[in-house]
């Protein structure tokens, strides 16, 4: 086992998109774990849009990163080392971690240290029966509520959230649209996701299409983007409507936010009504999203796709991917292979 330890930790905080330089690459070395505690060597990083929140000195549901921490970012890693009965040296584990190659845990954070079960791939649980697919699970399930011959749209659709709500829209019977930038993803989302219909709304006018595929009978739209795309739908939503917010990736997630939506007041004239939500607020039913999502991937009636990058000094660019468009599915970062040597 290498005794360094690299670490990307916190420099400055960024205004707009973060910039590698905003980060510091930093060697030390490898932690002790403690009583109780393990030592854990990360494999896989997870990307999601909401740790460019995690940036901005602003109050949130969790504390900001501070200047001079490493990066927090959920990832799946090996046991090297263990001085906590529940683990042995070996185990694969999920859960909070940081952008460094070595963490020492008891396993607190959000959700705790997981062990991943057998036969799961090492990335599955930092994806599609992950955070990004159980947040899939319930914010379509529970505030969505899709029910058979619904109209549904999924805005940022071919991302990891985006594309499994949509099939779990599909799986409750509902007629899905998706929005996704190119032609590829928009292919994808029809082709393999089975998605109804798609729009590129990097090459038509998500107005227009709304209104040639759906006019006034959007029943749910799940809006991962913001923006022009929430506009667009509010104008073609369904009487009594739900507007399922999950995510707001074209503001960037910077303290520069844009103006809200200018056609709000459809809430109004349409009885729609329009809710936000995070994941955390469903911690206690996590393993029941895990055990459907599991279930319908057996049945073939999920299907997914994942975009992995390599290299810790690469995650700032990574990171960039998610708001530039071109991560296809859950945006992943490789760090080790397995099998680690352990001691």
């Amino acid at each position: 086992m290498t005794e360094t330890n690299r670490q990307l930790v916190l420099k400055n905080r960024p205004r707009g998109m973060v910039a590698d330089s905003d980060f510091e690459l930093r060697e030390g070395p490898v932690p002790e774990p403690g009583d109780g505690e393990v030592l854990v060597r990360t494999l896989y990083f997870s990307f999601d849009p909401t740790q460019r929140g995690w940036l901005n000195d602003v109050p949130s549901y969790l504390p900001p990163v501070q200047i001079d921490e490493p990066m927090r970012a959920g990832a799946v890693g090996q046991v090297v080392r263990s001085n906590n009965p529940g683990f042995e040296v070996g185990d694969l584990v999920s859960g909070t971690m940081s952008w460094q190659d070595y963490i020492v845990t008891a396993g607190g954070g959000m959700t705790g240290l997981n062990k991943v079960p057998d036969g799961i791939p090492p990335t599955w649980p930092l994806g599609v029966l992950g955070i990004t697919g159980i947040t899939a699970y319930f914010g379509m399930l529970e505030i969505g509520q899709p029910r058979p011959d619904d109209v549904v749209v999924v805005s940022g659709a071919a991302g990891a959230t985006g594309s499994v709500a949509g099939q779990i829209a599909k799986i409750q019977g509902a007629r899905v649209i998706g929005i996704a930038g190119g032609p590829e993803k928009c292919q994808w989302l029809t082709n393999k996701a089975g998605f109804d219909a798609a729009i590129d709304y990097k090459n038509e006018d998500i107005h227009e299409e709304l209104g040639r595929l759906c006019k006034d009978r959007i029943n749910v739209f799940y809006d991962n983007v913001g923006g022009e795309a929430l506009d667009a739908s509010l104008l073609n939503m369904a009487r009594f409507g739900r507007i399922v917010l999950c995510g707001g990736i074209s503001s960037g997630y910077g303290l520069d936010l844009p103006p809200g939506p200018k056609n709000y007041m459809q809430l109004v004239i349409r009885s729609c009504r329009m809710e936000g939500f995070i994941v955390l607020n469903y911690m206690d039913r996590f393993p029941e999203a895990v055990q459907a999502l599991a279930g319908w991937i057996r049945e073939g009636r999920i299907h997914f796709e994942e975009d992995i990058q390599e290299g810790l000094e690469n995650c700032p660019a990574t990171l960039r991917r998610l708001f530039e468009g071109r991560n296809f599915g859950k945006q992943l970062l490789k760090v080790a292979d397995l099998p680690i040597a352990t001691g």
